[in-house]
């Protein structure tokens, strides 16, 4: 896959994401509704992870000429998913919110800003 390709369904998978983890964050906990949108919201961002992980940094300093400060980002979904989904399933209501917060403020909020710095996608998109 081009990293043209992985770019865009990058943006198909983490678009949703920022909605659907806004919901979460702010609607009614605990309800059938909450549980099925925080799934699918789980899904999507373990999707999105492991596909900007294939993609190469293109701003800033490369670490084994590939990987970029932002994979950080990448490497925190890839562990805050699991951990907050096996800590509802344990009742561990405070880590679960924790974590999710976590999620959201980390890789929607920071990597999504670092998204619209000059020379990326979607400042040339945004403001081009």
């Amino acid at each position: 896959m081009g990293y043209e390709t992985l770019m865009y369904a990058h943006l198909i998978t983490v678009a949703p994401c920022i909605f659907l983890g806004a919901y979460g964050l702010l609607g009614k906990k605990g309800t059938s509704i909450h549980k099925s949108l925080g799934k699918i919201y789980m899904f999507l961002m373990l999707i999105t992870a492991i596909l900007t992980l294939f993609m190469p940094a293109d701003v800033g300093g490369r670490f084994l000429n590939h990987f970029g400060w932002i994979h950080l980002f990448s490497f925190l979904t890839l562990w805050t998913v699991p951990t907050a989904y096996t800590a509802i399933k344990k009742g561990k209501i405070k880590a679960h919110q924790r974590k999710m917060v976590l999620l959201y403020i980390g890789a929607i909020g920071i990597a999504g800003g670092f998204t619209l710095a000059p020379g990326r996608f979607l400042h040339e998109f945004f403001f081009g």
